[in-house]
Parts: structure tokens; sequence; C-alpha cells
């Protein structure tokens, strides 16, 4: 019988410009010493767990990669791609200011100025989709980032999904990939 592989997204580790509340968006920033240390404290915590990890997949971006292969390292898996479709949400002239001290109001028209929220859902759901039809039956971990995450897996569950903490493991329900109202997808950017 063959059984269907899972799909769980890991938010890279902590960088500076988290610590800062800068906005990183598709601004290659590097882990810092902590989401160094965060991204081994979530691979010792998969390789204790009860489920086997086939297949590691991450976001072309430094941090996440470096998250990515930490967590490897740990569970004795190479890095198999880069999926440019799971870049973060892209905030153009904004990446690199502060979001630290504003007012809500000021802080959510500035990430009202980003890449539209639908067509990130649209981009994560559809690498999402490529990754699984890529790897059937395998168990794969992909590590991203907040933005890309949070309103992809909001997207697939039909409910708002909360903030995503630096290396916070979601699990994503792969049936809902199918739905049809996914489907209109959307070309992968290339790589930065």
């Amino acid at each position: 019988m063959n059984t269907p592989g899972r799909i769980a997204l890991i938010r890279h580790g902590q960088t500076d410009w988290n610590l800062e509340e800068r906005l990183q968006g598709a601004t290659d920033v590097p882990l810092n010493d902590t989401g160094r240390h965060e991204a081994r404290a979530v691979a010792r915590r998969l390789h204790a767990g009860a489920s086997r990890w086939d297949v590691l997949v991450s976001s072309p971006l430094s941090r996440a990669v470096e998250t990515a292969q930490i967590i490897g390292g740990v569970l004795g898996l190479e890095l198999s791609e880069t999926c440019p479709g799971l870049v973060e949400r892209g905030f153009g002239p904004w990446e690199g200011s502060t979001l630290a001290g504003l007012e809500a109001q000021a802080r959510d028209a500035i990430l009202a100025e980003g890449e539209p929220a639908e067509e990130v859902a649209r981009r994560g759901t559809a690498a999402l989709r490529r990754i699984r039809d890529a790897h059937p039956g395998r168990n794969v971990l992909v590590v991203a980032h907040g933005s890309l995450i949070r309103l992809t897996v909001s997207v697939l569950n039909g409910e708002t999904h909360p903030r995503v903490r630096n290396c916070e493991v979601v699990p994503v329900r792969t049936e809902a990939l199918d739905d049809a109202r996914l489907r209109d997808d959307v070309p992968e950017p290339t790589a930065p």
C-alpha cells in the first residue's frame, strides 16, 4: 500500500534583522548565533520525534539554507533543492526598515505596500504542490519564511494562522493543496 507523504514547514532561525524588527523580505540576511542555536534545537526535537523525514528542501535565501543545513546535519539529510517559490514576501524599498515602535496603523500601511498576500499564498501553495508531486509518498521538511508560511497555511486551512516563530514547525494539510480554489498557479520566480 502506498502511503501518502507529509510536509512540514519550518521557519528559519533568528537573524539580526529579526532581533531589530527590520523587514527582511527577499533581502538575503544571514542567521545570527541565536538562529543557529534555534536550528540545532529544532533539529534535535525532530530527531527525537517519532516521525521519519526523507527529504529536505529550502528557500534559496541564506538564512533558510543555513537553517536547513543545520537540521540536515542532525537528521542525516542533504539539502535536496532550493525552491525560489519559497522566498519570503517582498517589501521592495521598505526592506531594511524597522517596524519597532511604530503604531499599528503605520505598520499596517507599510506591510500593505508589500507583495500582495494572495500572491504570496498562491506562490507558496504552488511551490508546495510541486514539492509534494516531486516526492510522492515521502516525508518532506521545507525551510522557509514567516510571512510565506503564515499566508500559505492560512489559505490551506481556511482560517488565519498566527505569527510563526523562528524555527517553529508547522504541518501542512497536503490534501488541501488539491483544492480547486488554489489551482490558479502562478509561475515560480527565479532565484534572487
